[in-house]
């Protein structure tokens, strides 16, 4: 059974920083490739960023590039977000997902989920 738990969302201030985990179990997680997609209310889920299996390539959608960091950890079957000069639009649920191909951007591409971690950024 595979299981992605994401932690780590909360509410912060407009310019401050959070940090993501997504821990992964049921699956072998160096042979996925890992995204973190987010969702606000009455939008689209899209991508945030996404790893490649080992980690060496990586993509950020535009209003990530600069303030997000996408990594992981293989050998203890985490991937990470690390978010900076958080803006109120980036209030979203921000998921977790897996995918066995690199180069998916679309949700419909990743075949599991997590539950989802709320990030709520005022102003």
């Amino acid at each position: 059974q595979v299981q992605l738990v994401e932690s780590g969302g909360g509410l912060v201030q407009a310019g401050g920083s959070l940090r993501l985990s997504c821990a992964a179990s049921g699956l072998t997680f160096s042979s996925k490739a890992m995204g973190w997609f987010c969702q606000a209310p009455g939008k689209e889920r899209e991508l945030v960023a996404a790893i490649s299996r080992g980690g060496g390539a990586t993509y950020y959608a535009d209003s990530a590039k600069g303030r997000f960091t996408i990594s992981r950890d293989n050998a203890k079957n985490t991937v990470y977000l690390q978010m900076n000069s958080l803006k109120p639009e980036d209030t979203a649920v921000y998921y977790c997902a897996a995918t066995s191909g690199w180069g998916n951007r679309r949700p419909g591409d990743y075949a599991y989920w997590g539950q989802g971690t709320q990030v709520t950024v005022s102003s």
